[in-house]
């Protein structure tokens, strides 16, 4: 026999502590009587009450609790094969970590507004498989294409500007590097995220968008910032700003979007381009777009289903109790 919830029987062990409750209110009900009159007296008075039928309703009663006690834990006879399986898409996700994704544009920061919004969008795939890629001058697979997402949360939370040895911000690097990390026998079921809030540094972004497009990967690009430029802010070890980025001539340095490219890469590949507020990342409608895409079929597993029946218990339950109900507590006359 199988248990589907075998957490409950734990509580068999009211079993004995309900036999010793019966036991010690029996014998306090002894002491109350002998000193309430004449125990002779008494007994000729209850003359009627049958304590054998009293007993066999204390053992019912017992019985009854430990079949719904059992009917509760779900116990289970017999079982059949059952094959489940799981369809989706790939989907990989690139995120922007140079220096400049700590502008507080976007509160409360550039970078946390983004693994905000990329956790929500984790939280409601159903089936997808999920990779994160990290870039700045270069890219580096943070987490390979998984079901597991909470395995995708845990490399999703240890994400941070500055976490890449070659500052800049290499799009084409990280589109080429996206590219690789997919199923190459396939030409579909491919999608690519690209959230960044800064100008490409000579990758060619277009000419990677290209190769990607032939490769069957769809690009959803996500731009962050503004044209006119937003100053990288300098944050000391307590976590506040202790000024800004400048360059070796001494000007403050602006992190500047540039819309045209992005809006290039996906319509290359046949994806979108949103570009990103405080009040809306767009990663919702984007995930809208990928749901409506044909799903492959990611994985599939072959499982025991188990048949559930309490029903029995319950009803020998049931039963037992309507014969304590019946046999009540007198004698025959």
């Amino acid at each position: 026999m199988h248990w589907g919830s075998p957490v409950y029987l734990n509580f068999l062990l009211l079993i004995p502590a309900a036999i010793v409750f019966f036991i010690l209110v029996g014998i306090s009900k002894r002491k109350k009587v002998e000193k309430f009159g004449d125990s002779a007296l008494i007994e000729k008075l209850s003359s009627s009450k049958s304590l054998a039928k009293e007993r066999i309703r204390k053992v019912l009663i017992v019985i009854v609790l430990s079949f719904l006690i059992m009917a509760l834990a779900r116990p289970q006879i017999g079982s059949r094969l059952t094959m489940t399986k799981r369809y989706g898409v790939d989907i990989m996700l690139a995120i922007d970590t140079s220096s400049s994704m700590l502008a507080q544009d976007i509160k409360p920061s550039r970078i946390e507004k983004a693994k905000l919004e990329i956790l929500s969008l984790i939280d409601k795939l159903k089936g997808d498989r999920v990779g994160i890629l990290t870039f700045a001058g270069d890219s580096f697979m943070q987490c390979p294409l998984t079901l597991d997402y909470s395995a995708a949360k845990m490399f999703l939370n240890i994400i941070e500007p500055g976490m890449m040895p070659k500052p800049g911000t290499a799009i084409g690097d990280a589109i080429k590097t996206a590219t690789k990390s997919f199923t190459k026998k396939e030409r579909k079921h491919k999608v690519l995220v690209l959230i960044t809030d800064g100008e490409d540094h000579d990758t060619n972004p277009t000419e990677a968008a290209t190769e990607a497009k032939k490769e069957g990967v769809m690009i959803y690009t996500i731009g962050i910032g503004t044209r006119k430029g937003e100053p990288i802010p300098i944050i000391d070890p307590s976590g506040k700003i202790s000024g800004y980025k400048k360059d070796k001539s001494g000007e403050v340095v602006m992190t500047k979007l540039d819309e045209e490219t992005l809006q290039k890469i996906a319509l290359i590949t046949d994806g979108k381009y949103y570009h990103a507020t405080a009040s809306e990342f767009e990663l919702d409608k984007i995930y809208g777009e990928i749901n409506k895409m044909d799903k492959k079929e990611l994985s599939s597993r072959l499982f025991t289903q188990y048949e559930d029946r309490f029903q029995y218990f319950l009803g020998v339950a049931f039963i037992l109790l309507c014969i304590e109900f019946i046999i009540g507590d007198r004698k025959k006359k």
